[in-house]
């Protein structure tokens, strides 16, 4: 089996993620963009692809905010080109595209509930909006050409290797720098939590074992105040730098809470725990603490990927509170 991973290298690209790969003779970089259909073809007639696994997104919400139409470029065109670059080099019934989205499509909830497959389409960011408009897409590809497709859709993710404008490595970052760390409003929306790894494995899960034309939700089953959350970490980062408990929480800086902020996600996966056997295996506790040594191992990782962009944009939200 062979793995080709294109990339465009944007902002939050690095190709240290991907360090210990190239050496494999089974894969491959290509850097590029999925809204260039000319390359997205060659790549194609190049590599004879029998699946496509797609996860290139722009994913900030407050990036979305700011500045909507990139994410409209690269979730929906980015999306149709990948599309029909499938459609033109798979012949019916052939190959597979398996489309990694998001449980925001679904919008909010209250304080009970879960997001279900029944759960109506109710985006609330530009972000989710442009995730829902590509779930769109995928699926009338597979009603209207017979495309072989799934869909799955996913709570937070957190875990090594995430670019600092997400919350778990940015509380690390401001921490270890004991600079402010800004919490919207008074911290209290919850979301549910999922460790890489285990989104990782359902992902493999459901792509070989996976019933075409199927939907499937993967969640983390750990809810948390986002305020919850950071004070967890905090608590974790103390203990593992030897600082007294609770040291780190007094950097904590509530700030302006931004529109449209959803108060709620949580994320039913059962029906996906029970077709493919999948769980996730770590707990919220579990998950911190390999991200915590993750991250004070790969301090330079840190160091390096962060640039004048993210600062001044950081900075921004400070200022602005």
């Amino acid at each position: 089996m062979r793995f080709v991973n294109l990339d465009a290298l944007t902002y939050a690209g690095n190709l240290e993620n991907v360090a210990g790969l190239t050496d494999q003779p089974n894969y491959s970089f290509e850097l590029g963009d999925i809204t260039d259909s000319v390359l997205v073809e060659r790549l194609f007639d190049l590599y004879k692809f029998d699946a496509v696994v797609h996860f290139a997104a722009e994913s900030h919400v407050d990036r979305s905010i700011t500045d909507p139409t990139t994410f409209v470029r690269t979730n929906v065109d980015g999306t149709i080109v990948l599309l029909q670059a499938a459609r033109n080099n798979w012949k019916a019934g052939q190959g597979l595209f398996h489309h990694v989205s998001t449980d925001e499509v679904f919008g909010t909830l209250g304080p009970t509930g879960l997001f279900t497959l029944n759960s109506p389409y109710a985006p609330r960011s530009p972000y989710a909006a442009s995730k829902a408009s590509a779930d769109h897409l995928v699926r009338s590809f597979g009603a209207t050409y017979g495309l072989p497709y799934l869909i799955t859709n996913t709570s937070n993710n957190y875990g090594p290797y995430q670019f600092p404008e997400k919350l778990i490595p940015l509380v690390l970052n401001n921490a270890r720098q004991r600079i402010p760390i800004p919490v919207y409003g008074k911290g209290d929306n919850v979301r549910d939590w999922l460790f890489v790894e285990d989104h990782c494995a359902a992902l493999e899960i459901v792509l070989f074992q996976g019933s075409i034309g199927s939907t499937y939700l993967i969640g983390g089953s750990q809810e948390s105040s986002n305020l919850g959350l950071v004070k967890a970490l905090l608590d974790v980062y103390d203990e593992k730098t030897g600082q007294a408990s609770g040291h780190s929480q007094s950097l904590i800086s509530f700030v302006q809470d931004r529109a449209g902020h959803d108060f709620r996600y949580a994320i039913d996966s059962s029906e996906t725990q029970k077709e493919l056997g999948w769980s996730p295996q770590h707990s919220l506790i579990e998950g911190l603490k390999k991200t915590v040594d993750w991250y004070m191992k790969h301090s330079s990782w840190l160091s390096n990927i962060l640039d004048d962009s993210y600062r001044t944009y950081y900075k921004s939200q400070y200022d602005n509170r």
